[in-house]
């Protein structure tokens, strides 16, 4: 049996992600293996990715609490198969984009180095 493709993720998916991230200092977009990802130095902020079942998602990074809660909600938040502090989200139409804007500036400030965070307006 052939293996399904993974879609692109639209452009407006990206750029409401790019709207959530913007003015996070020294935080680059580049592409990943597949889907692109957002980046600290050498550490991954956020990650959006079109699956295999052509669902769009995003992964990015929590306290280890904050990880457990959001398995235990259910849809459309999942526990990232890798990683001990990575939360993961289904993208589409009906996404919170302002709790996604909180969530990733979470993600910049646990993987960013300090003297950068301090100059992150973290929402409140």
């Amino acid at each position: 049996m052939a293996k399904a493709e993974r879609p692109l993720v639209p452009e407006w998916m990206l750029d409401r992600v790019r709207s959530c991230v913007q003015g996070l200092p020294q935080l680059r977009e580049e592409d990943a293996w597949v889907g692109v990802r957002w980046r600290v130095g050498s550490d991954t902020v956020a990650h959006v990715f079109g699956g295999e079942d052509q669902l769009f998602r995003i992964t990015f990074r929590g306290e280890p609490d904050e990880v457990a809660a959001f398995e235990h909600l259910g849809a459309p938040y999942f526990r990232a198969g890798w990683g001990g502090n990575v939360i993961g989200l289904l993208l589409d139409e009906s996404t919170d984009w302002t709790e996604l804007h909180e969530l990733l500036t979470d993600s910049y400030c646990l993987q960013a180095p300090q003297h950068l965070v301090e100059a992150v307006d973290r929402p409140a």
